[in-house]
């Protein structure tokens, strides 16, 4: 019998240190990329996804990502009163009625790894997702999640999303060596935490999307630390390798490095000109703005 993704796990409990001061008191998650934030986007690539159980693994001054998703009366009453129908339309429809929202505190930043493994007593023994709002995927059409789901229905494997990087960036991400190929996807032969670029395997960098099998929970227990004394998922990964298949997907879409400033203000340039209410102004002031600074 094939199961399903029914449950996505976003591991929102960082501290955002490369924002601050703007992420001293607000979650880097809720940085917005013009009208939403970044921790939206992700919960809707994963409603588009089919997933109905969001499970968000948050830290002691994450309170802002829950009332996010929490109903606002007195807002919508407001609204209400004020005939504000569009607007009050799109803030009740921001979380379909059937999907519903878990909240886990992670005691210690004791790594993604851990992140992970404290959605176990909610996760259970069915596979899931992992989506790191962080990394904000557009592709325009199905959305990164959906296409690995749709992966995942025909190989009942984990699958890790992955894009080639410069090879001089290996040292930020988990580099992958893969065997042959086989239609969209590639089986796993290595995977090595932020090697540097002389000691990396391949260019082929894991990023924020992965789809796990509950079997990562018993690896996750029994690694122990490793990389900056955290527990870390790519040395779970690694073990679960030795007991299944681990699939590289290289996804359709484009990837924006939300962790980054540079990344999340070209997030911010791109997603304007793609806004239906915005895409035309925005697109004229830039020209001016280029005309001016030639």
């Amino acid at each position: 019998m094939n199961q399903k993704i029914t449950k996505a796990v976003f591991p929102v409990a960082g501290l955002g240190t490369r924002f601050l001061p703007a992420t001293k008191s607000t979650a880097k998650e809720m940085l917005p990329v013009v009208d939403k934030p970044l921790v939206q986007y992700a919960v809707e690539e994963a409603v588009a996804a089919g997933i109905d159980t969001m499970i968000f693994v948050t830290g002691r001054t994450k309170n802002s990502i829950m009332d996010h998703f929490d109903k606002a009366y007195e807002l919508e009453k407001e609204l209400e009163a004020r005939n504000k129908t569009e607007i009050l339309k799109s803030l009740r429809g921001m979380l379909p009625s059937h999907v519903s929202c878990v909240f886990i505190r992670q005691s210690e930043a004791l790594g993604l790894g851990h992140a992970v493994h404290c959605a176990k007593p909610v996760i259970g023994d069915e596979p899931f997702a992992v989506i790191l709002p962080d990394d904000l995927i557009e592709d325009g059409r199905r959305g990164c999640m959906t296409q690995m789901v749709e992966l995942f229905n025909q190989k009942q494997t984990s699958i890790l999303g992955v894009e080639r990087v410069h090879p001089s960036e290996t040292g930020s991400y988990g580099i992958v060596k893969t065997g042959e190929a086989s239609g969209t996807s590639s089986p796993i032969e290595l995977i090595v935490e932020k090697p540097k670029p002389e000691d990396a395997p391949s260019n082929l960098a894991v990023v924020g999307r992965y789809i796990l099998t509950s079997a990562i929970f018993r690896k996750l227990e029994t690694i122990g630390r490793g990389a900056g004394g955290e527990i870390q998922l790519t040395d779970g990964i690694a073990a679960l390798m030795a007991d299944e298949q681990v699939l590289a997907y290289e996804f359709e879409g484009k990837r924006y490095d939300c962790g980054s400033k540079l990344g999340f203000l070209i997030a911010t340039v791109e997603y304007g000109l793609l806004h239906p209410e915005l895409k035309g102004g925005f697109l004229e002031y830039l020209k001016d703005l280029s005309r001016n600074l030639q």
